[in-house]
């Protein structure tokens, strides 16, 4: 059984690398998620928290956070309720507007925001999916 959980966590390693290698900002995510991971779930937690990290990424610097929340905070757009959970990584319902991160923000990707359920939401444009959700 240990040996069956550790060829497991062996070809899951293996499988996250040409992930991690494609994710832009991989680093902070896969590393973020791989902490997380093995406080939950041991070694294999880290390995499976470690590609779902590098999955998602990670998607703003502090300082970047800081710019999205000024320029969203001036731009005083209406917050739009659901009853679906806000999950990064999930796409939004079609009926939740998108507002573009402008490039003066300085931001490295094009995103996109909205504010659902009073919370700041970065979103990837071209799919809908929550990237981070801005404190």
């Amino acid at each position: 059984m240990r040996n069956h959980i550790l060829s497991s966590a062996a070809l899951l390693t293996i499988l996250a690398l040409p992930l991690a290698a494609c994710q832009s900002g991989a680093a902070t995510g896969a590393a973020g998620g791989a902490v997380t991971g093995a406080v939950v779930g041991g070694p294999v937690g880290a390995v499976v928290g470690g590609v779902a990290g590098a999955a998602v990424g990670g998607a703003l610097t502090a300082e970047e956070s800081t710019r999205v929340r000024s320029y969203v905070v001036a731009q005083r757009r209406p917050s739009i309720r659901v009853s679906e959970e806000v999950v990064v990584g999930q796409p939004l319902p079609p009926r939740v507007r998108l507002y573009s991160v402008p490039p003066n923000v300085g931001l490295q990707n094009s995103y996109s925001y909205t504010i659902v359920n009073d919370q700041t939401v970065l979103v990837d444009p071209q799919t809908r999916e929550v990237v981070q959700v801005i404190e």
